[in-house]
């Protein structure tokens, strides 16, 4: 199973956590990896730079991207990133919906063997170290909601709180999302 946590990131808070991630090398790729895809390193001065929907974060100093070539459908000729054997973070991005409200995003990070995932051995305790720092550092700084299980961010907790922005889950329901 892998690691997961639901959070609420506006631009501010984005920014805040990579600086936090700075302090390791981390290189991005997108979801659908285009041939010609030149890596670049998590930083808060890069994040113009990021895909807008999702990224994968690539622990590039505790091992490679495996990577394979899309064979087939609509994105034939792209490479995707093996989120099991490569030692990656999944940010899906917080991005407004239609109505201008803030919509969840996730992070997460496959660290065990599991036979859903095929996964036949542990990430390396030096990612396992990183992703649980990571966790920790995201608990103890962003607030929590109700329902449970979101973490939001400082910066998006003011603006809700000020009543300038509305949180929905992502989700086919898409509840509504408010500060504990």
């Amino acid at each position: 199973m892998a690691n997961q946590l639901l959070t609420f990131m506006n631009r501010d808070d984005e920014e805040g956590f990579l600086r936090v991630l700075e302090k390791y090398v981390f290189e991005v790729y997108p979801r659908r990896v285009p041939p010609d895809w030149k890596t670049f390193r998590a930083t808060a001065s890069t994040l113009d730079q990021f895909p807008r929907e999702e990224v994968y974060l690539v622990a590039s100093d505790i091992g490679p991207a495996m990577v394979d070539k899309i064979k087939r459908g609509p994105d034939k000729g792209f490479w995707r990133v093996d989120e099991v054997r490569s030692p990656v973070l999944f940010w899906q991005r917080c991005l407004p919906n239609d109505d201008g409200e803030l919509v969840s995003g996730q992070l997460w990070a496959e660290l065990d063997v599991t036979q859903q995932t095929g996964r036949r051995n542990a990430a390396p305790d030096q990612f396992r170290t990183r992703v649980v720092e990571i966790e920790n550092w995201l608990r103890k700084n962003f607030r929590k909601s109700h329902p449970k299980g979101f973490l939001i961010g400082p910066k998006t907790a003011r603006l809700v709180k000020e009543g300038l922005v509305k949180l929905r889950e992502d989700a086919h329901w898409g509840r509504e999302v408010i500060l504990n």
